[in-house]
């Protein structure tokens, strides 16, 4: 009897990446194994996001496009969990009356019992937890890449931002020890990753849960004590907590990107304090002119919303005029949308769709221009590639390789391209793997890449090579696509933000 086969849809910021690695870890520990395709899989399980507008409709969407494969195939499944389940709760299964569980934030780690409970018992389960059961890192993992991975140190936020429900369905901040964090750090360099990012929906508030002011720049110096780890990221922080201490520990730290992704969401004080963010314009910019002074090759991104309830078009170009000061690298823009169960859905002076669109797209136009000029200061450098799967769209088509710098701009370059000895991409050893470094030179530039149109200088083999040759050589169960979304910076999408960082469904 061959093995019952799942699939796993996931929507939402990096912690419900995270979160939906452990859930194939879990199915994988039950004997699930990856179904070739989302419709011809045993259990379907959806992540939800609940921060995006149209969330709801697109769970629907999907539940009910795979409600007559289900009819038609005997002993299929679909879960939904989430912070979408987290909300909604019993509401699910009675608009879907064919989903068989539904669980929440709190407790992925029941599952694979909820599944078998639902089978044997032929009914849904609903099983919500109000509080975290099992910190998710704890549980089995079935990582997507095998150079690059992330690390939760935290989850929950203490944060009350007027437009976020995050707080409300992922509970209060719960940090981990700092040895364990440590420890899965060393055994994930130890299985080849040499890039780690940590994760948390606050991460530089990391420490308030231990009584540790200090906390998060201690890590990150740990960090950078990790023999083999190359590259360490963190997503995302919040500039009421950004101290000088983590600007000091980035500098100080070889290993440590100078790469920040700080969230402004408005320039405008009236807004920032509308949105109950416990910061102003000026300790803004006195934070990113801290960060530019210490480490004057900082890449800086952010999540800036428009037409949040009550922004007047002085509001508006206040939030212009610090994208011009701050230059960012990239931003991820968002417009306003009512969340139910957020303050800011009641208040008063919503802006009308046309005007929120308006100003969305002049501050694109800006943040596009911006991004270019920073980007094409970029070229003529010489820098140093880790070479990624699945982040060049155009790869296939144009036989290009893409990978990310140090401070996280996305680099395309061509690994046929050939020096003056006539090998290619200076790789004698053999092709250019993912998780190897590629030393380039830039030569073109464009607002969200970078290229490198000539030979590669050096090529370097690295054991997070090595360990994704070996995961892609050995005898595959049945694969299938997650839905996972790409670690890199999307193109702005007119989207609400999420207070801990860019979503990225």
């Amino acid at each position: 009897m061959s093995a019952r086969t799942y699939a796993v849809r996931t929507y939402g910021c990096q912690m419900n990446v995270h979160d939906s690695e452990r859930l194939s870890g879990l199915l994988e520990g039950a004997g699930y194994v990856r179904a070739s395709a989302e419709d011809d899989a045993d259990i379907v399980v959806f992540n939800t996001c609940a921060v995006r507008e149209n969330a709801d409709n697109r769970l629907y969407g999907n539940l009910g496009r795979l409600a007559p494969v289900k009819a038609a195939r005997p002993g299929m499944q679909i879960a939904v969990g989430g912070c979408l389940a987290q909300k909604d709760r019993d509401t699910i299964v009675k608009r879907a009356p064919w989903v068989d569980v539904v669980f929440g934030t709190h407790n992925i780690g029941h599952l694979p019992t909820l599944l078998e409970r639902a089978r044997v018992q032929d009914e849904a389960q609903v099983e919500i937890l109000e509080s975290l059961e099992t910190f998710p890192s704890t549980l089995p993992t079935r990582r997507e890449s095998a150079y690059a991975a992330w690390v939760a140190i935290s989850v929950g936020c203490n944060n009350t931002c007027t437009f976020c429900i995050v707080p409300a369905l992922r509970g209060k901040e719960k940090d981990r020890r700092p040895g364990d964090i440590l420890a899965e750090v060393e055994a994930l360099v130890d299985e080849g990753v040499i890039e780690v990012t940590l994760l948390g929906q606050n991460v530089n508030a990391y420490g308030s849960d231990i009584g540790d002011r200090e906390a998060f720049s201690k890590l990150l110096r740990a960090c950078g004590r990790v023999e083999g780890l190359e590259r360490v990221r963190f997503t995302s922080p919040h500039p009421r907590d950004f101290t000088d201490d983590v600007i000091a520990a980035m500098a100080e730290t070889p290993n440590v990107m100078h790469q920040l992704h700080m969230p402004l969401q408005s320039g405008s004080d009236a807004v920032l304090k509308a949105m109950r963010r416990s910061y102003r314009q000026d300790r803004y910019l006195g934070i990113i002119e801290k960060v530019r002074a210490a480490m004057p090759d900082a890449a800086i991104s952010t999540d800036i919303i428009v037409g949040f309830p009550g922004e007047t078009e002085e509001d508006f170009e206040q939030t212009l005029h610090t994208v011009r000061e701050a230059r960012f690298a990239q931003a991820f823009t968002f417009q306003y949308s009512k969340r139910p169960g957020t303050p800011a859905a009641e208040m008063d002076g919503q802006i009308p769709k046309e005007v929120v669109q308006a100003r969305y797209e002049r501050l694109v136009a800006l943040q596009e221009e911006i991004s270019w000029e920073e980007n094409k200061g970029q070229v003529g450098r010489t820098l140093e590639v880790l070479v990624a799967e699945g982040e060049g769209r155009k790869d296939e088509r144009t036989h290009r390789l893409s990978g990310r710098a140090p401070d996280n701009r996305l680099v395309h370059f061509d690994p046929t391209a050939r020096g003056r000895d006539g090998l290619p991409a200076g790789d004698p050893g053999g092709r250019v793997r993912p998780g190897d470094i590629v030393t380039v030179e830039i030569t073109y530039a464009a607002p969200h890449h970078l290229l490198a149109e000539g030979p590669a200088h050096a090529v370097r083999r690295t054991p997070a090579g090595d360990a994704w040759e070996r995961r892609t050589s050995a005898p595959k169960p049945q694969g299938v696509l997650l839905g996972l979304p790409s670690v890199g910076a999307p193109a702005p999408s007119p989207s609400p933000a999420s207070a801990c960082g860019p979503c990225m469904d």
